[in-house]
């Protein structure tokens, strides 16, 4: 996990949250932070197009000494299970 190799965090706090129409993600940690324009090519550009192919969003927060938090929301497409 990223915030074991790079953030030094000695706590990480993940929310999910589900309001029918979209799933919301929030993730921060007390780590050593970044400055997220500095960050491009990093795996976060990856997360960022994956997640906005299928419709989704993310948005990082995180400055040095500071910690980061990553905020994402994915729409939800509800199926109907079937028994065989």
């Amino acid at each position: 996990m990223n915030v074991l190799k790079h953030a030094r965090a000695s706590q990480v706090q993940v929310t999910l949250s589900d309001d029918g129409a979209r799933l919301h993600v929030e993730i921060t940690d007390d780590g050593v932070g970044f400055v997220p324009a500095d960050a491009a090519g990093s795996g976060l550009t990856g997360l960022t197009d994956r997640i906005e192919a299928v419709g989704g969003s993310l948005a990082i927060r995180s400055r040095p000494g500071a910690g980061t938090g990553l905020g994402g929301e994915l729409p939800v497409r509800r199926r109907r299970l079937t028994s065989v």
